[in-house]
């Protein structure tokens, strides 16, 4: 794909002025962290869906999916500037006319009422520990919306270290997809329905999710 090519380009010139993901690895692993960002597109379709990438780094898996669902808008969500400001070079060079990138922690988005419980589905991949993902995402989603969350070998230990966020959430693990990026089963994407409506009080405020996680 043209797009995948131009973005690779473009990553591995800004990675050498700003340290998007790691250096040492970033070329001989680029294939990888595409294949890793695609592989939702397995088991859903995100077909003319609202979707908010939260932590959107160097574009892995929200600039991905853009490029291969036109259809669905994304809102990509990164709090560092200078990783913002190259989402937004990446979709301009491209023309990736369904993304917008927001610079915000997404503490402060949970309690926009542009952002909260607008969204068919949150995605994250590589930012946080599930607990704090679900207190992240679940308050931007629509009631029946669907979180994916991107993780290694030891999801099932972060579903069972988050019962109480889904619980108090009010949100449900409807399905864990095992797949193979290098070993087997060492990848995993984990898929979560809200249920209802979220209580207000949440997100917390800015850095108590992930200091202290429900």
């Amino acid at each position: 794909m043209e797009y995948i090519s131009k973005f690779r380009e473009m990553l591995l010139a800004e990675n050498q002025k700003h340290n998007l993901v790691s250096r040492r690895t970033l070329e001989e692993d680029f294939d990888k962290h595409i294949s890793d960002s695609q592989e939702i597109l397995k088991y859903t379709s995100l077909d003319n869906c609202r979707i908010a990438d939260m932590g959107s780094g160097a574009g892995f898996p929200g600039l991905i999916l853009a490029m291969h669902c036109p259809t669905a808008q994304f809102i990509l969500v990164e709090s560092d500037r200078k990783k913002s400001a190259f989402l937004e070079t990446v979709a301009l060079e491209l023309d990736l006319g369904n993304v917008k990138v927001v610079t915000s922690r997404l503490e402060k988005l949970g309690h926009d009422s542009y952002f909260r419980e607008t969204f068919d589905i949150v995605t994250a991949r590589a930012l946080a520990a599930l607990n704090v993902l679900l207190e992240y995402g679940i308050p931007l989603l629509k009631s029946g919306g669907i979180g994916w969350f991107w993780k290694g070998s030891k999801a099932d230990e972060e579903v069972e270290q988050a019962q109480k966020a889904l619980q108090v959430l009010h949100t449900r693990v409807e399905s864990i997809y095992w797949y193979k990026l290098i070993e087997q089963r060492d990848r995993a994407l984990v898929k979560v329905v809200k249920e209802s409506p979220t209580p207000a009080q949440y997100p917390r405020r800015t850095g108590i999710p992930s200091k202290r996680p429900l």
